[in-house]
């Protein structure tokens, strides 16, 4: 990020009410959520000729839907664990 912009960012939250400042970080944590998510796709996408060349065989829906809910579980644990040292 541009030190500039950094710096007009900064100063504009500092003139925010705690609400407002509240929100700012909700959308930026939106944000980030976005961009993961994004990343995520890509790389899944980027290797997706290697396992059809491979002679992978495709995911039904219910079991990308199985990954998805064990990983989100794995998370969760993660940052239940992670709460718990603090």
């Amino acid at each position: 990020m541009n030190a500039s912009v950094e710096k007009s960012l900064i100063s504009r939250i500092r003139t925010l009410s705690p609400q407002q400042v509240a929100e700012v970080e909700d959308f930026v944590e939106f944000l980030a959520a976005k961009s993961s998510k994004r990343a995520a796709m890509d790389r899944l996408l980027a290797i997706a000729p290697a396992l059809e060349a491979a002679g992978a065989e495709p995911m039904s829906e219910e079991e990308i839907a199985a990954e998805v809910k064990a990983a989100r579980a794995k998370r969760r644990a993660r940052q239940a664990a992670s709460a718990d040292r603090s």
